[in-house]
């Protein structure tokens, strides 16, 4: 090889190397993956399909049932709706309506005797009144505000919805009957004959088939098969006086709470295995439940102390503890749309509170009527409702 082959050569070996030399990082890992060292990409992990009640709208997480109820996450249906906080007053037979924005009443919607929870539908479009001693419900189009014909329905102290929209459930406390009607007309479908006094509150596990019932004026619990609006269980709950108020189950399901206002704290129950609840006790008066935007945590109201105690689902215990200034009687009500605010009404001083789901401070403390006890704050994210202060899913 003559010497100007041999400066060619090297003169090309100098150009490889410094092309190695600049080679990226990302140039040198794509060279040094062939086809078959490539990172695997993990396939997706599918979930297991709920076998909810037959025509309920399919689960949208088996391990979340509160997953459609995110932060402003509104059906369409209830998008173009002004949002307001509607107030039942059972002493004064009214309706409060009041504009969370500028914390004031806007109207006072005249209804029938002793109004006693604020329903919404489970279609979203109405809010039903319900009118435990007058023996009616009041609609209320939430689109306009305007309350429309009464529908005449004995002792309705509250209202629940089957998951699958078929039937209401009127919860007739005095007349210790589950009753199934029509959720238009309020027809009588079928009556479901209890033997405890005072049945009130209620809450529908993860497939839909099966519903928790407090009594709260024997202290027990009743279990009802959806499809078969039939009570399939009855417990007496393990404490002397037990006077047991809101319920609701938790995002995976597994459990449902039970506010105890005599035991002065949640009841703990495994819905399926409907055994012995274990009690956790959260404030005196514990009464209401409601879930955060976030399925992360669940306020509960303790009416007798004037608090409200923050549960951790994921940690399983308690871990705040909010103290209303002056006290008050906090009891049933409902999470903002946006999550921030929690809205409770002030049972036996006639005000309602609003308080910041962030820091627990009291954010406005609002005169109503007498007596206000079960507020909606609406809409509320969901696409579909399961009665009482407002249940979504």
């Amino acid at each position: 090889m003559n010497l100007m082959h041999r400066t060619l050569l090297a003169g090309v070996g100098l150009l490889a190397l410094a092309a190695c030399g600049t080679e990226s990082a990302k140039d040198r890992n794509r060279a040094d993956e062939s086809p078959g060292t490539q990172a695997a990409i993990p396939a997706p992990v599918k979930k297991k399909a709920v076998q909810g009640l037959p025509g309920m709208p399919p689960v949208l997480d088996p391990k979340d049932v509160y997953a459609a109820d995110r932060p402003n996450k509104l059906s369409p249906v209830v998008k173009d709706f002004p949002s307001r906080v509607y107030v039942p007053n059972t002493e004064s037979d009214t309706v409060s309506v009041i504009d969370p924005k500028t914390y004031k009443i806007i109207e006072t919607i005249p209804v029938g005797r002793q109004p006693q929870h604020v329903v919404p539908s489970w279609d979203l479009k109405t809010l039903w009144v319900n009118n435990n001693r007058g023996h009616t419900l009041t609609p209320i189009d939430p689109k306009t505000g305007r309350a429309g014909k009464e529908v005449k329905v004995h002792d309705p102290y509250n209202l629940y919805f089957t998951p699958n929209g078929r039937y209401a459930v009127v919860m007739a406390s005095l007349d210790r009957e589950l009753v199934f009607r029509d959720p238009h007309t309020m027809k009588r479908i079928k009556t479901e004959p209890v033997t405890c006094y005072g049945v009130n509150h209620a809450d529908f596990s993860l497939d839909g088939r099966y519903f928790i019932v407090s009594c709260e004026f024997s202290g027990e619990l009743l279990k009802v098969d959806t499809e078969q609006m039939k009570v399939i269980g009855q417990q007496k709950l393990p404490f002397d006086g037990a006077m047991p108020q809101d319920v609701k189950v938790s995002p995976d399901g597994k459990r449902f709470y039970i506010a105890d206002m005599m035991a002065h704290g949640m009841w703990v129950l495994d819905g399926d295995k409907f055994d012995e609840p274990k009690l956790l006790h959260t404030g005196k008066g514990c009464h209401g439940l409601y879930v955060s935007r976030d399925s992360r945590e669940m306020y509960v109201s303790n009416r007798g102390e004037g608090s409200v105690s923050v549960f951790d689902f994921t940690k399983n215990r308690l871990t705040k503890k909010w103290h209303l200034p002056q006290g008050g009687s906090p009891d049933m009500g409902g999470v903002s749309a946006d999550g921030k605010v929690l809205w409770l009404s002030g049972r036996y001083d006639a005000e309602v509170y609003a308080i910041d789901t962030r820091t627990g401070e009291q954010l406005a403390r609002i005169p109503v009527g007498s007596g206000p006890h079960g507020l909606a704050v609406y809409p509320q994210p969901g696409r579909y409702s399961l009665g009482h202060t407002g249940i979504f899913r």
